[in-house]
């Protein structure tokens, strides 16, 4: 019977590859505390201070938005994410809401929309016309990453103690 050894180079390999998984799944885990607490975040801001670097932040990914007057609510038009494709096309679209709850405080939820359209399929020989490859889908999910972004934009600190908090709570 033949002993199952394995060499020290192949031993060190399995170890270090082992701590690298280990690491890049804390920081995972980390980065996936990080957004679920921006989304809950309260800035210690006046709406009228978060709510241009908002805007800003969404010109600069070029989505063109409509602001409901008179009121913290934003909506960007569709947006095709990617190239098109027989498989489907996908669309992006945002709905940001605002809240004051005192004056000197806000909160901002932005929710993302996906939309997956179908393109046309195969013609049918019998019928001579195209089927469709799939149905339209739709979904519509809290943008947390995009959240976090606009904290580290608005309150840099607040995102610098959100962090370490984040570094000390899962290791």
């Amino acid at each position: 019977m033949r002993s199952s050894k394995h060499s020290p180079w192949f031993q060190s390999v399995v170890l270090l590859t082992a701590a690298l998984l280990a690491a890049g799944c804390a920081s995972s885990r980390r980065e996936m505390y990080i957004q679920e607490k921006a989304s809950g975040y309260v800035y210690r801001k006046p709406m009228a201070e978060v709510w241009p670097q908002l805007r800003s932040l969404l010109k600069e990914k070029e989505l063109p938005i409509r602001e409901a007057p008179g009121a913290f609510e934003i909506a960007t038009d569709w947006a095709m994410v990617g190239a098109p494709s027989s498989l489907g096309t996908n669309y992006v679209r945002y709905y940001v809401r605002g809240r004051q709850p005192s004056p000197v405080q806000s909160t901002v939820e932005i929710f993302r929309q996906n939309r997956t359209e179908s393109g046309p399929g195969p013609v049918d020989s019998r019928t001579g016309q195209r089927q469709a490859l799939g149905t339209d889908t739709t979904n519509m999910t809290r943008d947390r990453e995009l959240e976090w972004e606009l904290l580290q934009r608005v309150d840099p600190e607040g995102a610098r103690a959100l962090r370490a908090e984040a570094e000390a709570a899962v290791k």
